[in-house]
C-alpha cells in the first residue's frame, strides 16, 4: 500500500520532534552550552514548520479545503477538526517560532527554551501521537 503525502511529512516530522525531544532531555541532565541553546531554537523550528505542514496534508486527506494556506489558518483549522488542542499554545509557539528566526538573543532563547519545555514539547507529542495512530488507519 502506497504512503500518503501527509504521510511522508509525518516521518520528517517525528524525527524532528524526537531530535527536539533528546535536546530537552539533555538539558534536563547536564544543562546546555549556548551553542547547544541555539541548536534546541534551531531543532524547535524546524519541529514547528513541519508540524504545521504536515497538519496541512493530513486535513487535505480528510477532504478539508483550505482557503488560504497559512500557518495559523492551518492551525486554526486543525483545532476545529480536533487534530489538535490548546490553540492558544500553539499560536504562541508560531509566535516564540517566528520571532526566533528572527532574534539572536540569549535571554529570549532561555525564555522559549523553557516555553518548549513547559508547553510546546507536549502539544507536539499529542499531535506526534494522534498521527502515529491514524497512520494505521
Amino acid at each position: 500500500m502506497e504512503k500518503k503525502r501527509w504521510q511522508y511529512r509525518f516521518d520528517n516530522f517525528k524525527r524532528a520532534y524526537f531530535l527536539l525531544q533528546e535536546s530537552i532531555d539533555q538539558k534536563k541532565e547536564r544543562g546546555l552550552s549556548t551553542l547547544e541553546k541555539e541548536g534546541v531554537i534551531q531543532r524547535f523550528e524546524y519541529s514547528i514548520e513541519l508540524a504545521w505542514k504536515t497538519m496541512k496534508d493530513y486535513l487535505e486527506s480528510q477532504n478539508v479545503v483550505f482557503e488560504q494556506i497559512t500557518p495559523r489558518a492551518v492551525i486554526k483549522e486543525a483545532i476545529a477538526s480536533r487534530l489538535i488542542h490548546q490553540g492558544d499554545i500553539w499560536m504562541q509557539a508560531l509566535d516564540d517560532r517566528n520571532k526566533m528566526s528572527h532574534t539572536y538573543d540569549l535571554k529570549q532563547f532561555e525564555s522559549v527554551i523553557t516555553d518548549i519545555e513547559q508547553q510546546y514539547l507536549a502539544c507536539l507529542k499529542n499531535l506526534y501521537e494522534t498521527l502515529a495512530g491514524s497512520q494505521d488507519v
